[in-house]
């Protein structure tokens, strides 16, 4: 018999204040910008200064939310069997200072600190060093599904018993040359919007943003835990047509019908050119479903996804759905099953199941 997957901490750094892990989306930070940064911790009550100093902002922001995760699930870090860590872009911000210091020394006298730390396997290689875990240690990158696909590795471990406890999570960060650079090609927007009015903005591009959610994974459940990962399924490259036939594939291979999903949580960003990616599902076979959306919050990122596997561990151990996520009027009063949908600019779908245990 397969063995479940209990997620017994969860631990978020985001555009809201959710580094707070006792309330809930309670107090909302309104945007209106085309770019959105983390709203910061206190990262010395998490990390001696000293050593917070050296890091680069990504990893910052995920030793924290590292932290959270571990404190809920009222785990010692030794007791960790395995990190895995999703990222599309890794430590791109040393990365990029690296090349500017070839540039600017005229590749003389360059310090290895920027280099050591610009490969996209530095966060899961900081954290195990910082806990002293020296077991399995992935990094996925793989575009918009890095979190999903670290997230089935870690799954598939416990159902083998290859692992007890596993430190999930997914990260990203913010540089000004990358901004640039996707202003350029139009994948952000041009104009400041207001971020409660993303969907109504009728334009092209994202509001791009950066963020890191870490989640401790067991076959084990703790006394903190109310969430079970069902299943998570990932596409490559799907067609709008086919969408609502591959959700209902998924259900089924789960023993599941749309009308076994209380809510279903979709990636919305406001590009009017890929959003029609998600009406596909909110018009058909989920439109007497209750529907929330997230990046509106959040921002658009390669993992984004986790604030979404964040936002639905978040509604099943509280039983409430904030007024600001909803996307129709479908009321729900106890949501114990939902469905997570994301895509990127048409690609990298990925479908996630959580279920209230």
């Amino acid at each position: 018999m397969t063995r479940p997957v209990y997620i017994n901490g969860i631990g978020s750094v985001s555009a809201q204040k959710t580094f707070d892990n006792a309330s809930f989306l309670e107090d909302i930070t309104h945007h209106s910008d085309t770019v959105l940064n983390v709203i910061s911790p206190d990262y010395k009550t998490h990390i001696p200064p000293a050593a917070a100093r050296r890091m680069a902002k990504g990893i910052k922001m995920s030793m924290v939310s590292t932290k959270i995760a571990l404190q809920e699930a009222d785990l010692e870090e030794n007791k960790i069997d395995a990190i895995i860590v999703g990222t599309g872009l890794g430590c791109i911000g040393d990365s990029e200072k690296f090349v500017m210091d070839i540039i600017d020394n005229n590749e003389q006298y360059l310090t290895p600190t920027r280099f050591i730390q610009s490969s996209h396997n530095t966060v899961a290689g900081q954290i195990a060093l910082g806990m002293g875990c020296k077991g399995y240690n992935f990094t996925y990158v793989h575009s918009a599904i890095s979190f999903e696909s670290a997230i089935l590795d870690a799954k598939m471990q416990l159902e083998n018993k290859e692992a007890d406890y596993i430190l999930v999570g997914g990260v990203d960060e913010l540089v000004n040359h990358h901004i640039d650079t996707h202003r350029l090609i139009g994948h952000i927007k041009q104009e400041p919007v207001e971020t409660m009015a993303v969907l109504k903005s009728g334009t092209k591009g994202a509001i791009f943003s950066e963020g890191a959610h870490f989640f401790v994974l067991s076959s084990e459940k703790s006394p903190s835990c109310h969430v079970e990962l069902v299943a998570v399924k990932t596409f490559n490259n799907l067609s709008k047509n086919q969408v609502s036939g591959k959700a209902q594939t998924f259900l089924e291979e789960n023993n599941l019908t749309s009308d076994s999903i209380d809510l279903v949580i979709l990636g919305y960003n406001g590009d009017i050119e890929f959003d029609d990616y998600y009406d596909e599902l909110a018009n058909g076979l989920f439109s007497n479903t209750a529907q929330v959306y997230y990046k509106h919050l959040c921002g658009e990122f390669d993992t984004a996804s986790g604030f979404a596997f964040w936002l639905g561990n978040k509604i099943i151990r509280h039983q409430d759905i904030p007024e600001v996520l909803r996307l129709n009027s479908v009321e729900i009063s106890e949501p114990k099953t939902i469905l997570i949908y994301n895509q990127y600019r048409g690609e990298n779908h990925s479908f996630t199941l959580l279920r209230k245990c």
